[in-house]
Protein backbone atom coordinates (compact mmCIF):
# COMPACT_ATOMS: atom_id res chain seq x y z
CA UNK A 1 0.00 0.00 0.00
CA UNK A 2 2.98 2.30 -0.30
CA UNK A 3 2.72 5.33 -2.50
CA UNK A 4 4.33 4.55 -5.84
CA UNK A 5 6.78 7.12 -7.19
CA UNK A 6 5.42 8.97 -10.21
CA UNK A 7 7.07 10.22 -13.36
CA UNK A 8 6.06 13.25 -15.37
CA UNK A 9 5.03 12.72 -18.99
CA UNK A 10 4.11 15.95 -20.80
CA UNK A 11 1.37 17.74 -18.84
CA UNK A 12 0.26 14.59 -17.06
CA UNK A 13 1.88 12.61 -14.29
CA UNK A 14 1.82 8.83 -14.69
CA UNK A 15 1.00 7.22 -11.36
CA UNK A 16 0.78 3.62 -12.59
CA UNK A 17 1.96 2.50 -16.01
CA UNK A 18 0.73 -0.71 -17.64
CA UNK A 19 3.25 -2.95 -15.85
CA UNK A 20 2.73 -1.42 -12.40
CA UNK A 21 -1.04 -1.51 -12.86
CA UNK A 22 -0.92 -5.24 -13.60
CA UNK A 23 1.28 -5.86 -10.55
CA UNK A 24 -1.09 -3.77 -8.40
CA UNK A 25 -4.17 -5.69 -9.57
CA UNK A 26 -2.44 -9.00 -8.85
CA UNK A 27 -1.50 -7.79 -5.35
CA UNK A 28 -5.09 -6.73 -4.67
CA UNK A 29 -6.27 -10.19 -5.77
CA UNK A 30 -3.79 -11.87 -3.42
CA UNK A 31 -5.12 -9.76 -0.55
CA UNK A 32 -8.69 -10.76 -1.42
CA UNK A 33 -7.70 -14.44 -1.51
CA UNK A 34 -6.00 -14.08 1.86
CA UNK A 35 -9.13 -12.61 3.45
CA UNK A 36 -11.86 -14.54 1.60
CA UNK A 37 -10.26 -18.01 1.44
CA UNK A 38 -12.54 -20.06 -0.86
CA UNK A 39 -14.90 -17.14 -1.72
CA UNK A 40 -17.81 -19.44 -0.90
CA UNK A 41 -19.96 -16.63 0.49
CA UNK A 42 -18.42 -13.64 -1.36
CA UNK A 43 -19.57 -11.47 -4.27
CA UNK A 44 -17.94 -8.64 -6.20
CA UNK A 45 -19.85 -5.48 -7.09
CA UNK A 46 -18.35 -2.98 -9.52
CA UNK A 47 -19.62 0.58 -9.14
CA UNK A 48 -20.80 2.12 -12.40
CA UNK A 49 -19.36 3.38 -14.55
CA UNK A 50 -15.60 3.18 -13.98
CA UNK A 51 -15.43 0.67 -11.15
CA UNK A 52 -16.89 -1.99 -13.43
CA UNK A 53 -13.75 -2.08 -15.60
CA UNK A 54 -11.60 -2.70 -12.53
CA UNK A 55 -14.09 -5.27 -11.17
CA UNK A 56 -13.91 -7.22 -14.43
CA UNK A 57 -10.10 -7.23 -14.23
CA UNK A 58 -10.20 -8.37 -10.61
CA UNK A 59 -12.67 -11.16 -11.48
CA UNK A 60 -10.52 -12.32 -14.41
CA UNK A 61 -7.33 -12.33 -12.30
CA UNK A 62 -9.03 -14.18 -9.44
CA UNK A 63 -10.21 -16.86 -11.87
CA UNK A 64 -6.68 -17.22 -13.29
CA UNK A 65 -5.23 -17.58 -9.79
CA UNK A 66 -7.90 -19.69 -8.06
CA UNK A 67 -9.76 -21.35 -10.93
CA UNK A 68 -13.05 -20.14 -9.39
CA UNK A 69 -15.69 -18.06 -11.13
CA UNK A 70 -16.62 -15.14 -8.88
CA UNK A 71 -20.15 -13.68 -8.94
CA UNK A 72 -19.91 -10.12 -10.29
CA UNK A 73 -22.60 -7.47 -10.26
CA UNK A 74 -22.67 -3.88 -11.54
CA UNK A 75 -24.35 -1.24 -9.39
CA UNK A 76 -25.38 2.23 -10.54
CA UNK A 77 -25.64 4.80 -7.75
CA UNK A 78 -26.72 7.84 -9.82
CA UNK A 79 -30.13 8.34 -8.19
CA UNK A 80 -28.80 7.64 -4.69
CA UNK A 81 -26.21 10.43 -4.77
CA UNK A 82 -26.85 13.34 -2.41
CA UNK A 83 -25.80 15.81 -5.13
CA UNK A 84 -28.09 14.35 -7.81
CA UNK A 85 -30.39 17.39 -7.96
CA UNK A 86 -27.65 19.98 -7.39
CA UNK A 87 -26.21 19.84 -10.89
CA UNK A 88 -26.97 22.11 -13.81
CA UNK A 89 -27.17 19.18 -16.22
CA UNK A 90 -28.88 15.93 -15.21
CA UNK A 91 -26.70 12.91 -14.60
CA UNK A 92 -27.08 10.01 -16.98
CA UNK A 93 -27.75 6.70 -15.25
CA UNK A 94 -25.86 3.51 -16.12
CA UNK A 95 -27.15 -0.04 -16.05
CA UNK A 96 -27.42 -2.01 -12.84
CA UNK A 97 -26.91 -5.73 -13.26
CA UNK A 98 -27.17 -7.67 -10.01
CA UNK A 99 -27.83 -11.31 -10.96
CA UNK A 100 -27.80 -12.41 -7.32
CA UNK A 101 -29.11 -11.47 -3.90
CA UNK A 102 -26.57 -10.26 -1.37
CA UNK A 103 -28.45 -11.41 1.72
CA UNK A 104 -25.87 -12.79 4.14
CA UNK A 105 -23.01 -12.44 1.63
CA UNK A 106 -19.59 -10.85 2.00
CA UNK A 107 -19.75 -7.99 -0.51
CA UNK A 108 -16.67 -6.38 -2.02
CA UNK A 109 -17.44 -3.01 -3.61
CA UNK A 110 -14.94 -2.17 -6.33
CA UNK A 111 -14.28 1.36 -7.62
CA UNK A 112 -11.40 2.96 -9.48
CA UNK A 113 -10.79 6.09 -7.37
CA UNK A 114 -11.82 6.91 -3.81
CA UNK A 115 -12.24 10.68 -3.62
CA UNK A 116 -14.90 12.28 -1.39
CA UNK A 117 -16.61 9.05 -0.29
CA UNK A 118 -20.00 10.18 -1.59
CA UNK A 119 -20.22 7.48 -4.28
CA UNK A 120 -19.58 4.80 -1.68
CA UNK A 121 -22.24 6.25 0.64
CA UNK A 122 -24.67 6.16 -2.30
CA UNK A 123 -23.65 2.57 -3.08
CA UNK A 124 -24.43 1.52 0.48
CA UNK A 125 -27.94 2.97 0.06
CA UNK A 126 -28.47 1.43 -3.40
CA UNK A 127 -27.28 -1.98 -2.24
CA UNK A 128 -30.12 -2.39 0.26
CA UNK A 129 -32.54 -3.23 -2.59
CA UNK A 130 -30.65 -6.51 -3.04
CA UNK A 131 -30.58 -7.71 0.55
CA UNK A 132 -28.63 -7.24 3.75
CA UNK A 133 -25.03 -8.40 3.45
CA UNK A 134 -23.08 -10.02 6.26
CA UNK A 135 -20.13 -7.70 5.54
CA UNK A 136 -19.19 -4.95 3.10
CA UNK A 137 -15.61 -4.20 2.08
CA UNK A 138 -14.22 -1.64 -0.33
CA UNK A 139 -11.47 -2.18 -2.91
CA UNK A 140 -10.12 0.83 -4.82
CA UNK A 141 -7.27 1.21 -7.24
CA UNK A 142 -6.41 4.76 -6.12
CA UNK A 143 -7.10 6.41 -2.77
CA UNK A 144 -6.86 10.20 -3.01
CA UNK A 145 -5.75 10.98 0.50
CA UNK A 146 -6.97 14.14 2.25
CA UNK A 147 -10.04 14.62 0.00
CA UNK A 148 -12.61 12.67 2.00
CA UNK A 149 -15.83 14.45 2.89
CA UNK A 150 -17.33 11.40 4.62
CA UNK A 151 -15.71 8.96 7.07
CA UNK A 152 -15.17 6.20 4.51
CA UNK A 153 -11.98 4.25 3.95
CA UNK A 154 -11.01 1.36 1.70
CA UNK A 155 -10.07 -2.11 2.93
CA UNK A 156 -7.94 -2.83 -0.16
CA UNK A 157 -5.97 -0.03 -1.86
CA UNK A 158 -3.80 -0.23 -4.96
CA UNK A 159 -1.98 3.03 -4.26
CA UNK A 160 -2.42 6.18 -2.18
CA UNK A 161 -1.74 9.57 -3.73
CA UNK A 162 -1.63 13.12 -2.46
CA UNK A 163 -3.36 15.44 -4.89
CA UNK A 164 -4.92 18.87 -5.04
CA UNK A 165 -8.61 19.48 -5.69
CA UNK A 166 -7.62 21.12 -9.00
CA UNK A 167 -6.29 17.76 -10.20
CA UNK A 168 -8.08 14.69 -11.52
CA UNK A 169 -7.03 11.07 -11.29
CA UNK A 170 -7.91 9.22 -14.49
CA UNK A 171 -7.77 5.45 -14.84
CA UNK A 172 -7.34 4.54 -18.49
CA UNK A 173 -8.13 1.02 -19.71
CA UNK A 174 -6.75 -0.30 -22.99
CA UNK A 175 -9.43 -0.30 -25.70
CA UNK A 176 -11.83 1.92 -23.72
CA UNK A 177 -12.38 5.47 -25.07
CA UNK A 178 -9.51 5.01 -27.53
CA UNK A 179 -6.85 4.34 -24.88
CA UNK A 180 -3.85 2.46 -26.22
CA UNK A 181 -2.80 0.90 -22.91
CA UNK A 182 -3.71 0.65 -19.26
CA UNK A 183 -2.49 3.45 -16.99
CA UNK A 184 -3.41 5.75 -14.15
CA UNK A 185 -2.58 9.43 -14.61
CA UNK A 186 -2.87 12.63 -12.63
CA UNK A 187 -4.09 15.63 -14.65
CA UNK A 188 -4.68 19.28 -13.94
CA UNK A 189 -8.39 19.94 -14.41
CA UNK A 190 -7.60 22.87 -16.71
CA UNK A 191 -6.29 20.44 -19.36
Amino acid sequence: MATINSKIVGMQKVILDKELLEITINRLCQQLIENHNDFENSVLIGLQPKGVFLAERIKKSLKEITGKEMPLGCLDVTFFRDDFRRRNTPLKANATDMPFLIEGKRVVFIDDVLFSGRSIRAALDAMTAYGRPAQVELLVLVDRKYTRELPIQADYVGTHINSMLSQAVVVQWEGINGNEEDSVVLLNREE
